[in-house]
């Protein structure tokens, strides 16, 4: 019984210590890669269209590919990939806007696992649909680019797995039609993830 103790003591140190060992030496390589899931809160910052219509929040998912560029102990670059489902909810329908999303984001650890991510985003436009009680209809004249800036929050287990929470604030009005002058809306989306790095 002692014997078959001490064993799995010695394994879990064992386990421990390759998984620290591990960690270190990614991050003596310069680079760690990762993937990620999670939660989009969605909706448009419009001025324009709350005055005609109440605004509710949509709630989707994003997902996609990370890397993490380590600059020094306490910084690091991170470009992301990711597919963001955004949007918002109006009376009587729902607008459906899909992006792929590439966030560049300096981490700076304030802690040895918890780090602050702030940097900028652009946003590729796949699709806009607007979903109501008569089907569906594709958003014509939509732009295409959306440009924006991410801050957010991040913890890093020692496993790899990690947690982030970021809000993303639209700087582009996405609205590509003759009446953008007049007609202005932004994103404006709240993300959870949770994800690996190997």
């Amino acid at each position: 019984m002692k014997m078959r103790t001490l064993l799995l003591v010695f394994c879990g140190g064992l386990f421990m210590a390759t998984n620290v060992y591990s960690q270190s030496s990614k991050r003596e390589e310069g680079m760690k890669l990762g993937f990620k899931a999670g939660l989009n809160v969605s909706n448009f910052m419009s001025e324009d269209i709350k005055e005609a219509e109440d605004m509710a929040i949509r709630t989707s998912i994003h997902i996609g590919f990370l890397a993490e560029v380590i600059v020094s102990d306490k910084v690091s670059f991170q470009p992301e990939l990711l597919y963001s489902g955004q949007g918002f909810v109006g009376e009587d329908t729902k607008k459906k806007f899909n992006y792929i999303n590439v966030p560049l984001l300096l981490k700076y650890y304030v802690a040895e696992n918890i780090s602050i991510e702030a940097g900028p985003q652009v946003g590729f436009l796949i699709s806009a649909v607007e979903r109501g009680n008569a089907g569906n209809t594709d958003l014509e004249d939509q732009s295409f680019i959306d440009f924006g800036v991410n801050l957010g929050l991040g913890y890093e287990l020692p496993s790899g797995i990690f947690f982030q929470g970021r809000y993303n604030l639209g700087l582009t009005n996405i609205n590509g039609a003759d009446n953008s002058d007049t007609l202005k809306y932004t994103n404006s989306v709240f993300q959870i993830s949770v994800g690996y790095m190997f």
